[in-house]
Order: structure tokens, then sequence, then C-alpha cells
């Protein structure tokens, strides 16, 4: 199982401005000092050995799109928010317009970061292709179809040409997609999101963005924990840190980098990913979070140690 991050964002996609490169570029040249290199190869191995990810790249800007690789042929993804334009101009470059696929989108909910990639994405305009959006919402084709409707969009969605199914699931009940094995569960958020559980080929992956987890309850984090275990990567909306999911943005829907370790941690997860991040968050501070949050697993750590990382666009992880 392979799992690729088109966008990490929550909320709304970020762009990185003129002002950010060109701190970027100062940064950089600042560190390069005197030094000299002789071609090209050596400015490669500096950017890549001696330069921190904040200052050689960007944790990007689009919302939330995650690929699910598995050894089998159909597409898994989860979320279409700005990301998925991107996942659909891969499968044009890989594929050719000409060559049908399989796409199963799983949706976490319909808010409009998640949905927005969908009029962009090339292969659903396509004939042959065919595309089933699953998930727990009763308005999941309603939503889409709002979206591409006048005033808001120019073209309508029934003009898309590959076929196009709505799957309706009911969480607790596992379902097979493909060579996939995939669970829904109920997360506290406004209007309901539901986390993924996928299994395949001995590997598990849960994808777990727009969820409130305040455990306040003993029961509702027990079932949580459940939903978790044994996991070897879990990827969870960290947008807040601690203190502001506890304070000014308590009910907004989102959970913390802190409580994430500890949810693993519990769970006996393998691999922790932080995900849905907070848009008005630059790359530096995003990197300062990564390394808050391993730190504190270190501390709290009483067995096997968790692997701590921090999504980025056109990351890739092999489970």
């Amino acid at each position: 199982m392979r799992i690729h991050f088109w966008g990490t964002r929550g909320s709304l996609p970020t762009s990185i401005g003129g002002k950010s490169i060109r701190d970027k570029i100062v940064k950089a040249l600042s560190l390069a000092n005197t030094r000299t290199f002789a071609n090209d190869s050596e400015i490669e191995t500096f950017v890549d050995t001696e330069l921190a990810f904040p200052i050689k790249s960007s944790f990007g800007g689009n919302s939330s799109c995650v690929q699910i690789n598995t050894s089998g042929d159909e597409y898994i993804i989860c979320d279409m928010g700005s990301g998925l334009r991107e996942l659909g101009q891969q499968v044009l470059q890989d594929h050719g317009p000409g060559t049908p696929n399989v796409y199963n989108i799983f949706m976490s909910h319909v808010h409009w970061d998640h949905i927005m990639g969908f009029p962009f994405f090339v292969p659903a305009y396509i004939p042959g292709n065919v595309i089933r959006i699953h998930g727990c919402h009763e308005t999941m084709e309603e939503a889409l179809r709002k979206q591409q409707s006048d005033p808001c969009f120019p073209v309508h969605f029934d003009a898309m040409g590959a076929e196009i199914e709505f799957v309706k699931l009911d969480p607790g009940q596992t379902y097979n997609v493909g060579d996939v094995s995939v669970r829904p569960l109920l997360q506290p958020h406004h209007g309901d999101s539901y986390g993924y559980r996928f299994e395949s080929d001995g590997k598990i992956a849960i994808y777990s963005t727009d969820g409130e987890h305040k455990l306040e309850s003993l029961e509702e984090t027990e079932i949580y924990v459940e939903f978790l275990r044994d996991a070897d990567i879990v990827i969870f909306d960290a947008m807040y840190s601690m203190a502001e999911m506890i304070t000014m943005k308590e009910d907004w829907g989102h959970s913390s980098n802190i409580i994430g370790v500890d949810l693993c941690h519990r769970a006996e997860a393998k691999h922790y990913c932080m995900f849905h991040h907070e848009p008005i968050c630059d790359d530096e501070t995003l990197q300062n979070i990564l390394e808050e949050t391993i730190r504190y697993e270190e501390i709290m750590r009483e067995g096997v140690p968790l692997t701590v990382s921090s999504a980025y666009d056109g990351l890739e992880i092999e489970l």
C-alpha cells in the first residue's frame, strides 16, 4: 500500500506568495555563504542535504485529497479538494485520455473545501471512465450538482461524460471495493464527518479528517481508538494546537496535534501523519509544529516508538 498526498490544507486552498519565495531564496543563499558549486549536481546536493524543509520546499496549498495505491487496478481516493485537479492531470499523463479507469472516491463530508476539485477533474469529462462516489451523507449528489449550477460555475454537472455513481454507505459496516475493505466511522463535526479504515494486502490505512476528538467521553474515545487499532498509518486532522482547540476554536470541528499522538499511542498505531493544515500557517510554522509534536511523542512514549510526520502536497509514504 502506498499513500500519495495531493492536497493537505484545511478550510480553503492557500498559495505561497512572492515574499515567502523571496525569503526562502535569501535564507538559502545566506546558508551557502561564500561556497562555490562546480555544477548543478553539487547545488542539488547542497539543497537536498543542508537546507531545512521550510527553506528548500513547501507543505503546499491544495485542500484535502489523498490517493491510496494498492495492488488493484481501481483508483482509491479520499476526498475531492483542490488537489484532485492535479491527480487528474497525472492520470492523463500516465495513461492518456483514451484509457478508461475506475475511480472510487470516499467522501469524509461535503463541505466545500472537500468537493471543490471535482469540477476540475478532467477524467470526469471523459466517456468510458467510471466514477463511484462513496459516502455516508444523503446529500452527496445534491452538493456536487449545486456547486456546478448557475451562477456558481459555467459547466453543469450533467456535462460530465464519465459514468458517475453515488454509493451510500452505512457507518460501522465493512465494504469490499476492488481489493480493499473499507469501514466508515462517524466523527464529531458540523454536519457530520466520516473517517475511513482501509485494509489491503495486510496493511491498514486510516483517513480521519474533520473530526473534533475531545476525549471527554470514555465510551466514544474507546470506539475511536479501536477504529485506529494497529493501523500502519493514521492520517489525522491536526489543524489546531491544543490551546486553540480548547479555547477560541472549541467546537470548530477539528482536533489538535497533541490529541492525535495520544490516540495513536492508545491504538498502538505505527505512523501518525498530521493533516488538514491550518491555512494561515506558513511552512516554518508547520515545521515547528511537527518538531514540537515529535518531542511530545518522545516524552509521552511508553512502548514502541510512534513515527510522527506532517503531510505535504506530493508526499508519498510506502507502507
